[in-house]
């Protein structure tokens, strides 16, 4: 008899139309998909930190975006969200030893990315090229969970 073991390698990917409604999508995919794969041990801070690059691209852009949950091995989960804005917002356009200062008491925003330096083992964010017609083609911004933790404070 022989026994088949799942892959600790895998992927998953899910388009995002720009809508509300779109990080509640990815907070139910990601919970189905860790919860299927066993990494009920980061689900709760991935399912975070996904919902919060997601609804930053619904804020922030007019177009679709993509998420690409990928486990890497050891334990580790990557996941990315692309979406057609080429900026990158800190603390992703920063090495993940750089620290960015808080928030101002009060302020409405400008807490949930810090969230990913407090959460993620690594995380950054990359501009993709445009075409030939000038058309910028986004970016993607990413962190990785779960594994050892790569902190360097």
């Amino acid at each position: 008899m022989v026994t088949v073991a799942p892959p600790d390698t895998w992927t998953y990917a899910l388009r995002l139309p720009h809508d509300p409604r779109a990080a509640r999508v990815a907070r139910m995919t990601v919970r189905a998909a860790l919860k299927g794969h066993g990494m009920a041990e980061v689900l709760d801070a991935v399912e975070l930190l996904t919902s919060e690059l997601v609804t930053n691209a619904y804020r922030h852009t007019r177009g679709p975006a993509s998420l690409r949950l990928t486990a890497v091995g050891d334990g580790r989960l990557r996941v990315g969200v692309w979406d057609s804005s080429p900026y990158i917002p800190a603390p992703l356009d920063e090495p993940p030893g750089d620290r960015v200062p808080p928030a101002p008491a009060g302020a409405e925003g400008g807490r949930g990315l810090l969230l990913v330096q407090e959460y993620a083992n690594s995380w950054g964010g990359w501009p993709l090229a445009g075409d030939l017609l000038g058309r910028g083609a986004g970016k993607l911004l990413w962190f990785e969970a779960g594994g050892l933790r790569r902190r360097s404070w």
